[in-house]
């Protein structure tokens, strides 16, 4: 098949799912009242109408690709096994569990602040975020709930502090992403890097000490001892942490994960056998709607790739870059507007990546700089789109009926993400104040 550029009109897809989704809700005053794969069902819509020259069984067919891309279909299993821990997990009584001896160790008033530092460290450690949040999620949900603090807001830190991580981790994709494209070491980048992160993460540490000092600590009973029960209710949390740590992938971690939640509920007798397979099932099945969703994202944006949306858009940025900030700035939105379209990172540096290294070395930009930029930028972005893996999870726990069925609109979580906004500041002021500095 050969591929059809349209300019700008590749973009339209998105434009519309923009104001379908974020418009109406707008309009209605409420979050809740559009449903996501709704809103890309009317966009992929728009997408097969744009170019009528093409055949729609070859259109369906580059969807379809979209669909079945392998980053999507890990996605897929991710959601899957993190529905059924969280589900045998809080079946089991670890989530009740894990907030009992978080509330014996932290004091109510600081255990928003705990949270974020906590996925801070698990996510720099193991280099993901997707599986710091499907593992910190349901256990921040429970505390949120003991101690009357905004489930948003709590669920804002956790994926904050995971992609922290996922933005400054040496194992991360995007680490390694970033300064594979650019030719730098990755301690070079690190150290550069340091210099956006951690003022951004010592604001949102302060910003969250003020928040979580309005938890009702009286709401929070006061817990005198925890037992050798406690602990190994929630010795799943720990070991899926522990091989997190030493890398092992993250699907082996969430199935080892389930395994052993299964063994420690059957021998407390928590549950049954076929009680635990039947909460392993609803669990999986519960996260159906984010499975929809990123398999409706996959489709979309595989056409709009095919249309040249991205071509467009790269080509269009490098018209207006003029000077070493005009190109640091150009790469922060070039990466920016790529994720925009891909909902994953890594792989909008892989596409940016080479595009901002020959603005680099046209300019005379420090490669060490546009490294850390390209990280940074597209870890920004992609913890602030309603339709990106880390915000799925994050929602797909808190809202499936087997564990925790609240009401959480990915809209109304990113109105919580803190972190990600003092980040944009801290990048605007890396390359304002020190642009024309070598590192």
């Amino acid at each position: 098949m050969k591929k059809n550029s349209f300019g700008l009109i590749a973009l339209l897809p998105f434009a519309v799912f923009l104001v379908f989704y974020l418009g109406l809700s707008i309009y209605a005053n409420d979050f809740y009242s559009v449903p996501m794969p709704i809103a890309f069902i009317v966009a992929s819509a728009t997408a097969f109408l744009i170019d009528f020259k093409t055949k729609l069984n070859d259109k369906v067919e580059v969807y379809a690709k979209g669909m079945g891309d392998s980053n999507i279909m890990i996605m897929c299993l991710v959601f899957i096994l993190a529905g059924a821990f969280a589900s045998v997990a809080k079946e089991m009584g670890a989530v009740d569990a894990a907030v009992r001896i978080a509330q014996y160790f932290i004091p109510a008033n600081m255990m928003l602040c705990g949270v974020f530092l906590v996925s801070c460290f698990i996510s720099l450690s193991i280099g993901t975020s997707c599986g710091t949040i499907g593992v910190i999620t349901p256990i921040a949900i429970g505390l949120a709930l003991k101690i009357n603090i905004p489930v948003e807001l709590m669920l804002g830190a956790v994926v904050g502090g995971a992609m922290f991580g996922d933005n400054m981790s040496m194992i991360s994709d995007t680490t390694i992403a970033a300064t594979r494209t650019q030719s730098v070491a990755m301690r070079d980048k690190f150290i550069t890097n340091l210099r956006i992160a951690v003022p951004a993460a010592i604001a949102a540490v302060v910003l969250y000490l003020f928040l979580g000092s309005s938890a009702d600590v009286s709401a929070a009973d006061i817990v005198a001892k925890i037992t050798w029960e406690d602990a190994f209710l929630v010795a799943p949390y720990v070991f899926v942490l522990i091989f997190a740590l030493v890398g092992v992938n993250v699907m082996s971690v969430l199935f080892l994960g389930i395994v052993m939640t299964t063994v420690i509920g059957l021998c407390y007798k928590k549950f049954e056998f076929f009680a635990a397979l039947q909460s392993m099932g609803a669990g999986s099945l519960g996260m159906s709607e984010t499975l929809i969703v990123a398999l409706l994202a996959g489709g979309l944006l595989g056409l709009i790739r095919y249309y040249g949306g991205i071509s467009y858009l790269l080509a269009t940025v490098n018209k207006f870059i003029k000077g070493i900030r005009g190109c640091e700035f150009g790469v922060s939105l070039v990466v920016s507007a790529v994720n925009l379209i891909t909902a994953n990172n890594t792989v909008a540096i892989v596409i940016a990546g080479p595009v901002a290294r020959e603005l680099s070395e046209k300019y005379g930009c420090n490669p060490k700089r546009i490294a850390a930029i390209l990280d940074v930028a597209s870890c920004i972005v992609q913890g602030l789109i309603p339709y990106g893996a880390q915000i799925l999870i994050a929602v797909g726990v808190a809202t499936n009926p087997e564990t925790f069925n609240l009401e959480v609109s990915a809209l109304a979580l990113i109105k919580t993400m803190y972190y990600q906004l003092l980040m944009i500041v801290a990048l605007i002021a890396f390359i304002v104040i020190s642009g024309k500095k070598k590192v």
